[in-house]
């Protein structure tokens, strides 16, 4: 059979996209020009010209060992030249052992059950219909920058205007995030007057019975906002009072990438009802699980409940390599070694440039945030994407992220090396003195 011609110019793949792909993917075209990939490696890219690229966003959280890991890759062509796809509805032994593997990682003592899905969108919309279900009760709370998801009931949850569009479901209050650099209370705040807040909104926005509350515990897309020691546990433990359940979206801070813990929950000493994963769960393939308690999940057989390609064993070998990769390879070590320096020399530039007005994160997940006056802390959604355009002469990839576009999300693989360390801190400085 004749090999499919693909043509890798920039031109001409820029051509097809702006022709046949919907209106609504043009917000992604990160840069002004477009580039394109054509192949990967670990932490480094190469672009249809090959000029080699640090990539600092994963892929959007999605890239946890590394670009084509080999040992991933092997996994996946394995299972796929064996049987590619086989339906929930029969037994296959990968996405059981994938199953077992992913409860070994969660703390011991409930008696935790997997299902699998296709997205982090779709296991989000698990989750919220395995609450509402156990519990009886429909109002969910969610933080006012969470990021949970495209789809309409993810996107419900969604605190961020801009990735909320018309026709999303009811029934959830938003709660003030507790953000220690600009949150509502002010700076360094701490969890106590947020955790008040839920009480409020319990008592205001809702009937005073919950289905659930969603938490990032690291905000990703809402600028890399850590949770404060106190506020995981403290707010399961008031939603657990309403009536709900607490749902931890390890979406982008589980699998190591804190560097401290496996799961971004763990650093609060807090066990969730429900854990949404996904994106580092497959290394780049379509995969996602809702985790959760048995006996929250026992009414959910009541009614059927199907993601196609959920349990996929191709997906799902690629997952189980993942783990072992984490393990062999000390990938969490890695995030918490090579994050706390990359955070030190950002701390660096932010002595050196007045627009960063407030660098953070933990492990692999950090930001940098731009302001137009560090007193107020005004956002700068301007100088954020003039520095993110320097970026790529530099040829870092970021992302723009947070509410107001004023954050430099810096999500990498997970194998990014103290080698890359110095070279992505000098690529930054660049790009910042660049704004003259």
């Amino acid at each position: 059979m004749k090999e499919l011609a693909t043509d890798w110019s920039t031109q001409g793949t820029a051509r097809r996209r702006d022709t046949y792909y919907a209106a609504t993917l043009k917000k992604f075209v990160p840069f002004r020009d477009p580039i394109v990939f054509r192949k990967g490696s670990m932490q480094y890219l190469w672009d249809a010209e090959d000029n080699k690229y640090i990539d600092l966003l994963g892929m959007n959280v999605c890239i946890s060992v590394g670009h084509s890991h080999p040992t991933v890759v092997k996994a996946a062509q394995a299972q796929a030249a064996e049987l590619t796809h086989c339906t929930t509805m029969f037994y296959h032994p990968v996405p059981a052992h994938l199953a077992e593997e992913l409860v070994e990682t969660l703390p011991q003592g409930p008696d935790w059950v997997v299902h699998f899905c296709n997205s982090g969108a779709e296991a989000i919309d698990l989750a919220m219909t395995i609450a509402r279900t156990h519990t009886g009760n429909l109002d969910l709370l969610a933080l006012r920058t969470a990021y949970h998801g495209p789809t309409a009931a993810a996107q419900s949850v969604t605190g961020i205007s801009g990735w909320r569009h018309p026709g999303m479901p009811g029934n959830v209050a938003f709660v003030a995030d507790p953000n220690q650099y600009r949150g509502i209370f002010g700076e360094n705040a701490g969890a106590a007057p947020y955790l008040d807040e839920i009480e409020r909104t319990i008592a205001t926005a809702t009937n005073g019975r919950l289905a659930g509350m969603l938490v990032e515990s690291v905000q990703g897309y809402g600028g890399i906002i850590p949770m404060p020691e106190g506020y995981m546990s403290g707010a399961a433990e008031r939603v657990r009072a309403a009536g709900g359940l607490y749902i931890a979206d390890e979406v982008q801070s589980g699998f190591g990438r804190t560097g401290d813990n496996m799961w971004g929950f763990e650093a609060d000493g807090v066990i969730p009802d429900i854990i949404v994963m996904a994106k580092g769960i497959g290394n780049g393939f379509p995969l996602a699980a809702v985790v959760t308690k048995r006996e929250i999940a026992e009414p959910m057989a009541e009614k059927f409940l199907f993601h196609t390609y959920g349990a996929n064993p191709t997906s799902c070998a690629a997952g189980r390599a993942v783990l072992q990769v984490m393990r062999e390879e000390k990938v969490r070590l890695n995030a918490r070694t090579v994050g706390a320096a990359l955070l030190e020399r950002l701390q660096d530039l932010k002595q050196k440039h007045e627009a960063i007005g407030d660098v953070r994160g933990r492990g692999l997940m950090l930001a940098i945030e731009m302001v137009k006056d560090r007193k107020t802390k005004e956002p700068d959604r301007e100088t954020t994407s003039a520095v993110f355009e320097a970026c790529r002469e530099s040829r870092l990839i970021l992302s723009k992220s947070g509410p107001t576009q004023s954050v430099l999300r810096m999500v990498p693989p997970m194998c990014l090396s103290l080698n890359d360390v110095d070279e992505v801190a000098d690529g930054l400085d660049r790009a910042f003195s660049a704004l003259g």
